[in-house]
This record gives C-alpha cells, sequence and structure tokens, in this order.
C-alpha cells in the first residue's frame, strides 16, 4: 500500500455569528482562509488498480472535545466509546479505479460514520476500518472492486491502545480486541474513598525520566488502567463470524507471521509506574500457533522505570523485536552489548539476531553494530541493508549484510553527517513480496534510492540505481522542475519505469500522478484537487538567503501582500515565525531545505494569514543553535538566537520591505520558548506571540529537546534558558496561548499560568488565552479562528498601533 496524504477541504460546521458567541472570528479575509474545504487523503494499493479517498472534516468543534477523558499510563481514553479521545475520523470513502480515474462512492456505510484506523487487507481486495458509536467500536470491511462496505461485528471493540483488528496472513479473517464479556466497571475516581494513601520509594538509584503527562497517580487509576485496556482476542471471519482465540489480557500487539502460522502476541503486566508510559511497563511477548496454541514465551520485560543516561540509552534485553519480511516464520530482534549506556566505551553497541521459529534452537547472530542499531531493510535470502547511528555526532552508517552467512563483514555503503542533507543518498525503495510484506527491491544485486534531491541550487528529487557489490550508483531520473516542486512516492514497475509522485507548485495544490521516468514528459494525472486559497494565489513568495554574523548561512519564506510595489517599497510590519532546531556542525546548519515551489498551505499555526493583512512575513526562518565539537549548543543558546533574529531582520530590512521597529515574532512549543528568550533578551521586536510553550526549565530537571544534560550538572543553563527566571527583564508586550489540556511532555498548561502571573506581577505587557479542551496542538474550530482572532487583534495593536 502506498500513502499518499492529500489534504481536501470539507466545510461541516455553519460559520458563526460573532454577535452571538463570547468566541470572536477573525476578518473576513483571514476567515475565508481559515474556513477552508478539506481534500481527501489519498492511498493506492500495490498494483495499482485502486485509490481510496477518504474524507474528514476541517476542524472539530468543541462537543467533539467535550468528552469523558481517563488519561492514564500516558494515554487519553474516551471510557465510553473504548477509543483514543484524541482521535480524528473519516466521514466518508470513495473507490478511485485508476485506469479509467472513475471514483465510486462506497455504499454500504452506517450513518453519520465516524471512521479509523483504515487497513488493506495483505491481498489488497479488502480494507478493514472501524466506525465509533455512541456506545463503541464495531469493525467493518470495504470490498475495494465493488466499493461495498459490511458490518462485522457490534460495538464492543477495544481500541484505547491503537488499532483494534490485525489481518490474518490470508486476508480470509482479522485478530480482533473485544472487550471482555463479564468486563468489571469503572471506579468513580471524584467519588471513591482511597483504601490507602499514595507511596512512592527511592531506592537511592538514579532514575532521570523527561517530565511526562498522563501518568497513573494512586492505586485507583491502576485498577482503572487495567480495566480499560483488558481485552479479548477473537478470530473474526469475513461473514462476522468469531471465534475466541486468547482469553482476556492486557494485549498491546498482535502480529501474524508472513506466512500465517504463527501469530506473535505482546502482553503487558503489573507492576505499573507512575513515572513513565505504559510503554515502558512489564511485557511479555509469546508466539501462538494459528489455533491459539502456545508455542514459544520469546521476551520477558520488565518494569523499565531506570535508564542510562542520553538519548542513546535503550533499556536491556530483547528490543525491536519482529517478524523478517523476507521469511515465512522468522522474529529478528536487537540486544545492547553496552549494557544499554552510552557512557559504557565497548567495541560494539547492538546486536541484531535471527530465530526461526518454533524457536527451540539458540537464535543466530546476524550483525554487530559500534553504535546504535537504527533500522533494517530485509531483502532475499542474501541482502538486507543495516544502519546505526549515534545521536551526539549525528554519525549514521548504512551496511549492507548477508543474512545467510553472519560471519562475513558487512559492507559499508554509506558513512555520512545525518543532517547533511546535501549529501543524502535517499531512502531504499521496497516492493511486496509473496506473502504481502515489503522488503528490499533488487535487480540482480542492484537497489534503488528515492532521493529528496536538496542541493545548494535548489531542491531536485532523484530515483538512483545502486550496485550493491561495486556500490556504483547510477543516476535513472532527476526532476529538473524550477518552477514545480515534484516528490517521488515509489517506483511501481521497474522495467516499464512508473513512479509515483506528486507535483505541485506556489499555487497548485499537490496532486498525484503516474510518471514513467524513461520517457519524457510521460505523465498520467490521478488527482485533480484545485487550490482552495485562490484569494493569496498572487501573493509574492521568494526564499531568501542570508548569513549570520559569524557567517552561518540562513533562510526563510518571505511573503509580502498581493499587488506590494517591490520598487516603491512600501515600508511594512514584518512577521518571523520559526523554531529553532540544534546542529553539531555550522555546515549542516546552513544547508536549506525550503523549496518555494512548496504549495502555500495557511495552517491555523502559521503567520501567512497576515500577508492578506498587509504584513511581510518571514516563515519557517532558520534558527540553529549549533554546539561543535565538545560545545554543547545550549551552552550559547541566547546569544545564538538573538543572533539569528538580527541576521533575519536585517535580511528583510536590507530589500528595502518593512519598518524594522515594527516587527514581531512567534512560535509554538519550542518555538513559543524561543519567542519568549527573544523578546527578554533583545529589544529587535515590538511584540510576540508564544503558543503552548515552556518557559521555567527547572519544571523539566532532566533534559528537555536536545539538551541531555539535567538541572544539577548545568544549573546555569537552565537558569539562563528559561524566561520565567528572568520575568523582570520581559518590557515587551506578549500573547500567551496554551491549550488547557496539553499533553506534551514538558509543556503542561501551568507553564503558561505561571509565566504570566510572573510577567503581570511585574509589570510586564500581556494577555494569556486558554483554549478550553485542547491539547499541544488546537483542533477545535471555535478556538482555532478565536485564536486567529486573538493574534489578530494583538498584532493591529502592537505593530500597526491600531484599536478596536
Amino acid at each position: 500500500m502506498r500513502v499518499i496524504n492529500l489534504f481536501l477541504l470539507f466545510i461541516c460546521v455553519p460559520a458563526f455569528a460573532q454577535e452571538n458567541l463570547k468566541y470572536q472570528l477573525p476578518p473576513k479575509n483571514i476567515l475565508d482562509l481559515a474556513d477552508y474545504v478539506r481534500p481527501p487523503s489519498a492511498q493506492t494499493d500495490s498494483k495499482l488498480e485502486y485509490m481510496l479517498l477518504s474524507y474528514r472534516p476541517t476542524y472539530k468543534t468543541l462537543a467533539d472535545l467535550n468528552q469523558e477523558e481517563l488519561r492514564l499510563g500516558g494515554l487519553r481514553i474516551n471510557p465510553v466509546t473504548n477509543m483514543p479521545s484524541a482521535t480524528t475520523f473519516v466521514n466518508n470513502l470513495k473507490i478511485k479505479k485508476i485506469s479509467t480515474l472513475k471514483e465510486m462512492e462506497v455504499s454500504g456505510l452506517p450513518e453519520n460514520p465516524q471512521l479509523a484506523f483504515l487497513s488493506w487487507s495483505p491481498d489488497q481486495s479488502k480494507i478493514g476500518f472501524t466506525n465509533t458509536t455512541e456506545k463503541g467500536v464495531e469493525l467493518w470491511i470495504l470490498d475495494v472492486a465493488s466499493a461495498r462496505a459490511t458490518k462485522l461485528t457490534e460495538d464492543n471493540l477495544n481500541a484505547v491502545a491503537g488499532s483494534p483488528f490485525s489481518w490474518s496472513a490470508d486476508s480470509k479473517s482479522l485478530l480482533v480486541k473485544m472487550l471482555p464479556k463479564d468486563r468489571r466497571k469503572l471506579i468513580d475516581t471524584k467519588n471513591a474513598l482511597p483504601e490507602g494513601p499514595t507511596i512512592s520509594v527511592a531506592d537511592g538509584t538514579k532514575s532521570q525520566n523527561r517530565t511526562y503527562p498522563d501518568m497513573i497517580k494512586n492505586p485507583i487509576d491502576e485498577q482503572n488502567f487495567e480495566t480499560v485496556l483488558t481485552s479479548e482476542l477473537y478470530l473474526v471471519d469475513l461473514k462476522g463470524k468469531a471465534n475466541l482465540f486468547k482469553s482476556a489480557g492486557l494485549y498491546v500487539g498482535e502480529n501474524f507471521s508472513p506466512d500465517g502460522n504463527y501469530v506473535l502476541i505482546s502482553t503487558l503486566s503489573r507492576p505499573f509506574s507512575y513515572i513513565v508510559p505504559y510503554n515502558r511497563f512489564p511485557n511479555k511477548t509469546v508466539v501462538y500457533d494459528k489455533t491459539g496454541k502456545q508455542v514459544s514465551e520469546v521476551n520477558d520485560v520488565p518494569l523499565t522505570e531506570i535508564m542510562p543516561k542520553g538519548f542513546m540509552a535503550v533499556r536491556n534485553g530483547k528490543r525491536y523485536m519482529n517478524w523478517r519480511n523476507d521469511k515465512p516464520a522468522t522474529l529478528s530482534y536487537v540486544v545492547a552489548l553496552d549494557n544499554g549506556d552510552p557512557a559504557n566505551k565497548v567495541d560494539f553497541r547492538d546486536e541484531l539476531f535471527s530465530w526461526d521459529a518454533p524457536f527451540n534452537k539458540t537464535a543466530v547472530s546476524l550483525a554487530k553494530t559500534a553504535q546504535r542499531f537504527d533500522r533494517i531493510i530485509w531483502g532475499d535470502e542474501h541482502t538486507a541493508i543495516l544502519s546505526e547511528e549515534w545521536y551526539d555526532t549525528r554519525n549514521t552508517k548504512t551496511f549492507v549484510i548477508d543474512p545467510s552467512e553472519p560471519n562475513k563483514q558487512p559492507k559499508l555503503l554509506f558513512d555520512r553527517n545525518s543532517q547533511d542533507v546535501y549529501s543524502d543518498p535517499g531512502n531504499f525503495e521496497t516492493i511486496r513480496n509473496s506473502y504481502g510484506k515489503y522488503v528490499l527491491a533488487l535487480e540482480n544485486n542492484h537497489a534503488f534510492l528515492l532521493g529528496d534531491g536538496f542541493t545548494e541550487k535548489g531542491q531536485f528529487p532523484f530515483i538512483d540505481e545502486i550496485d550493491l557489490g561495486t556500490k556504483k550508483s547510477t543516476r535513472l531520473y532527476q526532476s529538473k522542475y524550477t518552477d514545480k516542486k515534484e516528490e517521488i512516492y515509489s517506483i511501481e514497475d521497474f522495467k516499464k519505469g512508473i513512479a509515483l509522485v506528486q507535483i505541485q507548485s506556489a499555487t497548485d495544490y499537490p496532486n498525484t500522478y503516474l510518471r514513467n521516468y524513461k520517457k519524457k514528459n510521460d505523465l498520467k494525472q490521478l488527482t485533480f484537487v484545485e487550490n482552495p486559497f485562490a484569494s493569496i494565489k498572487d501573493v509574492y513568495k521568494e526564499v531568501i538567503h542570508y548569513k549570520r554574523k559569524d557567517g552561518v548561512a540562513l533562510s526563510g519564506t518571505l511573503y509580502l501582500p498581493k499587488g506590494y510595489d517591490r520598487t516603491k517599497k512600501e515600508k511594512l510590519p514584518l512577521l518571523i515565525w520559526a523554531y529553532p532546531e540544534e546542529f553539531k556542525d555550522k555546515a549542516s546548519a546552513g544547508q536549506s531545505q525550503k523549496n518555494p515551489n512548496d504549495f502555500t498551505f495557511p495552517n491555523y499555526g502559521s503567520f501567512v494569514y497576515w500577508v492578506t493583512r498587509g504584513y511581510a512575513v518571514l516563515d519557517d526562518a532558520s534558527f540553529p543553535i549549533i554546539g561543535e565539537g565538545t560545545t554543547e549548543p545550549n551552552d550559547t543558546f541566547i546569544t545564538q538566537l538573538v543572533d539569528d533574529a538580527a541576521a533575519a531582520i536585517d535580511a528583510v530590512d536590507n530589500l528595502g520591505y518593512i519598518d524594522r521597529k515594527k516587527v514581531a515574532v512567534g512560535g509554538h512549543s519550542y518555538g513559543a520558548f524561543m519567542t519568549a528568550n527573544l523578546l527578554t533578551h533583545s529589544n529587535l521586536f515590538a511584540c510576540g506571540i508564544a503558543r503552548s510553550g515552556a518557559y521555567n526549565r527547572t519544571l523539566t530537571p532532566f533534559g528537555f529537546q536536545s539538551e541531555q544534560r539535567n538541572y544539577w550538572e548545568v544549573p546555569n543553563i537552565y537558569n539562563e534558558m528559561s524566561p520565567f527566571m528572568n520575568a523582570e527583564k520581559m518590557k515587551t508586550p506578549l500573547l500567551l496561548v496554551h491549550g488547557e489540556a496539553d499533553n506534551n511532555p514538558g509543556t503542561f498548561t501551568l507553564q503558561t499560568e505561571r509565566y504570566f502571573q510572573a510577567l503581570k506581577g511585574l509589570g510586564a505587557p500581556a494577555r494569556m488565552v486558554l483554549l478550553p479542551k485542547e491539547a499541544h496542538g488546537y483542533v477545535a474550530r471555535e478556538n482555532i479562528l478565536h485564536l486567529l482572532w486573538e493574534q489578530d487583534q494583538f498584532l493591529e495593536k502592537y505593530l500597526k498601533g491600531k484599536t478596536n
């Protein structure tokens, strides 16, 4: 299955009358852009016979967010429907036949469908999906050829931990998680009397964890977590007949072997943690045969609260356990050779193993990696692609290994800096094998690479053929567009040279095509989505390049209002939207991945809307934070941040377009943290907008973003980088926005509330807006439109000097 996300537009909520609402609407030119119809997402089958088009509303509503919710073990669950509470539902499906481009409405769908977990069967003839009712989750299937949907079960599925079903290898049945028939009732946490205190113990062992939200907090939470996660496993055939496969358990992973003779099942167990999410709870993995009889227990992982320090730290024991795609029933897994601790000095960090069913013999070692194992792409009996990486150096290596000869030395293909996008060789193409699994595409020991094609002169995606023996590459195709952008998704016919691509421009919506790269200008268009943002198609757009004062190359996408005269150069207010990124070298930091031919899609999070209000906008401005050698990026965070901002303002000012006394900066999450620091430590800006940020780093004491050192190791770094600790220096107007139900590690809503209290107490000009029911990203139409109004009012007042 090839997946292409094409966001089409779908209005489902009537416009509001502003005078009847506490919520406010943005000006009409912004509202027209914000209230768009969302395009469908498109998925094609691997045979390129059919395309699935799935539709969903542009936004949710506050009513959608106003649901019962349990927050346990890092999960947010609707306990009535047994679904993740943040699920975005599809509400319509169509099938397009690729040969004729004819679209068929899917018949048989339920009324007011709320569809999720769409999954093609291994033979690509069916699509499984769920429908959520007021009471729970049903299982449905769609026959692709006839475009007819059929319900298989009642609304008794359990989807709290992800998809509640898995296709069997023969596509004739599905393994389904259902609610136990004797499921116990949830405990009312508001009214239940606790049977004792909540106790946690520190036994003297270091346990440094990031600040996770939605953790289990007490014994009642533990019981409720166990209740909502418990399922029974049933095999359900395509007529809806269900047979019990496994009795009740805390199932979190089910996967058939490629030949369909075995099922790999993972189950959680107690003790549950109060400080880490459920994926670090104890779990056991067992292989069963297709009748449900246990074959072998293949993994037993204890509670993992304690981890060595560093991003490359891993737990001991078997990791990445899964079926090999190239074998009928063989597991592979990885074991750390350094006890999971990156501080240990060893020759090899990880070891990759292969283990044949029925798992009564010792697993075979296939390879050892000097750095941390990254991934494996299985090919055929003699070929697989192995990658390793190391975060601190940003080094990544790619090897060819022979799984049938473990003692054979791996052959190094690529050794590169992972942040060096100009040297990126691309991603290996895969094809479906006889088991319906994706494996490395090989022809006479030649593999194929699809690359993004970023260069100093622009972006030119490519297809390479590489000889895995000689390592010599031949370029089969490279896009030559300078006025459009082409993305290469997959090769669909190697002999004919047919690739699935997407083409767009700044004003042409991304559409999907079949390209014959062996023939000139041989394109077949598959989708025909028009530009939903016609009102901004004539704005000026350009990627500008400039340098920081230390010589680091920077870039940003500049927008100027429709009709702006670039010869007369009227002085405009400037809005800068950015997000800091850490790098280990200046050369990589200076590489640009911006393409002026990217379609201009003004999502709620950007400043692009305000090009319609007479502002210049520098979007996605480069804000690199660099730490070379033993120096960490955050050692000079503030200095580099201010230098990045000054360079961006100078670049647009040197073009003559702006009044540099009227510049605003904004960002979301770490971009909000950036914004508050810029207003605190520079006088470059007239105002700023900070959304869903963290402003007190002592509340994230065991690391944040890419910082691996804890607060007690470098308290000066944490304090200097915290806007809260420097609130007395803040004198610039700041709009603070946060979702009241933020679920992102470290960016608790409390961060904004406490920062605002400090600013207010110290006399700084600030406004705080808490959006009801919203998590880290905002989804409700009412909230998003009001957010746009808040930002517009704020900018009009502090940049244009207008008051309403």
